[in-house]
């Protein structure tokens, strides 16, 4: 696959969320999309969107819960939604890697 990592991600789902989130850490937001990065570290950063020195943030679960509960929302079930997004979204993103890194038959 060729091109930007960034573009590696366009078309699956959540993609538009991690971008966000990778943008919020960037400017120092604490935002759910950058909570969301934070717990994909890992796969962002074999991925080439995150340095690798970056190492996954422990508290980033916690803070994801606190932000939707203090939100008002049905934190339970936001967080397991939004949870499940981003697990489909990191299984999609290895799977194109895998594409990415296989070698051409030719």
């Amino acid at each position: 696959m060729k091109g930007e990592p960034t573009e590696w991600l366009l078309g699956l789902l959540g993609a538009q969320r991690i971008l966000d989130g990778l943008e919020d850490l960037r400017l120092g937001r604490h935002t759910i999309p950058s909570c969301s990065v934070r717990i994909a570290t890992p796969r962002l950063v074999r991925a080439g969107l995150m340095h690798p020195s970056i190492r996954r943030d422990d508290g980033a679960e916690l803070d994801f819960y606190q932000m939707l509960a203090a939100g008002g929302t049905r934190a339970h079930s936001c967080y397991d939604a939004l949870l499940r997004e981003l697990i489909s979204f990191e299984y999609a993103l290895d799977h194109r890697l895998s594409k990415r890194l296989r070698p051409s038959a030719s």
